[in-house]
């Protein structure tokens, strides 16, 4: 796609809007490409004006280009709520973000615009990590995201398994287009509504592009607390959707990466990290197996165990 093609609009969920948001917001208008607007789709008003984040988008000469929707905390659904946010724009294209994803530089919409055309209709970023993340972190997302761009398509499935569907809202793009036709996002979800709308993309004969060059430094340091409950709430996602997930194995891709880091952390002098590895994929693996057979439990620990505690208070609506 030229550059003169390139029009997009950029679309973040946010909640609590700290520092690292405000990064995002000034690096975005820095842009070699730049948004058309930014769609802010904010969960709580309240949590919004108190953060001061009207004068501050004030101060970076960005609150012309910010549209700002508020819904609340029991309103907020990973799916429904990102496919109001893309009902509001008007572009050809548009970008969905994560309120912690910070460009490296300002290249990033312009590589992530290039290859979609006829075939490609969805891009994804490559995710660096913090500067002072610890060395798990480091090696999670440099097998996540190498440095190394790929294009999928669904005759990989049977070579790459799960990963196949594996595409990250913290910052990717989409043809509006195709968008449209293929329905958006699955409108309600726990989890998981860009591998799902990846998987729809990738059946429909189009292809999903990782664009190494598009870079955003985005990692987290989760407790294992956090940690269990985050695969809690992604196993009930693929649970929920057979159609998608059944009969394609993700545990193997969890061992996968659990033996490559701990011969790295050896091999790297960072063995003291060894015992906080086999912890994390511990609670990992403990949250995942329950969230398979979450039907299987009672409503109070279901709701004890996940990450999204409105989502089931909003169950029957």
């Amino acid at each position: 796609m030229e550059r003169n093609e390139m029009r997009a609009d950029v679309i973040i969920p946010v909640y609590r809007p700290d520092e690292k948001f405000f990064l995002l917001i000034s690096r975005l208008l820095r842009q070699s490409v730049r948004p058309g607007k930014i769609i802010l789709m904010n969960t709580e008003r309240e949590l919004w004006d108190a953060s001061g984040a009207e004068e501050r988008l004030e101060e970076l000469e960005a609150a012309k280009l910010c549209e700002i929707h508020h819904v609340t905390k029991r309103e907020f659904n990973h799916g429904r709520t990102r496919n109001e946010g893309v009902s509001f724009s008007r572009a050809p294209y548009f970008l969905m973000m994560t309120q912690d994803a910070v460009p490296v530089n300002d290249l990033l919409i312009e590589h992530l615009l290039a290859p979609i055309g006829e075939e490609v209709s969805e891009t994804y970023a490559r995710q660096l990590p913090a500067r002072d993340a610890d060395p798990i972190e480091r090696f999670t997302r440099y097998f996540n995201y190498p440095p190394e761009s790929s294009v999928k398509s669904i005759a990989d499935l049977r070579r790459l398994g799960i990963k196949t569907y594996f595409a990250s809202n913290v910052c990717a793009a989409y043809d509006r287009r195709v968008f449209d036709a293929l329905g958006g996002f699955t409108d309600r979800t726990i989890f998981n509504e860009d591998m799902l709308y990846a998987a729809s993309l990738l059946k429909s004969g189009r292809k999903i592009a990782y664009i190494a060059e598009a870079m955003v430094r985005h990692s987290h340091a989760y407790s294992l607390p956090q940690q269990f409950h985050r695969n809690f709430d992604l196993a009930v996602s693929q649970a929920d959707h057979p159609e998608v997930f059944g009969g394609i194995r993700s545990e193997s891709e969890g061992l996968r990466l659990i033996r490559r880091m701990a011969r790295w952390l050896i091999r790297t002098g960072n063995a003291s990290y060894l015992p906080q590895l086999f912890a994390s994929s511990a609670a990992k693996y403990a949250g995942y197996l329950l969230g398979k057979h979450y039907r299987a439990l009672p409503a109070a620990l279901v709701k004890r165990c996940s990450m999204n505690r409105s989502y089931w208070e909003n169950a029957h609506e």
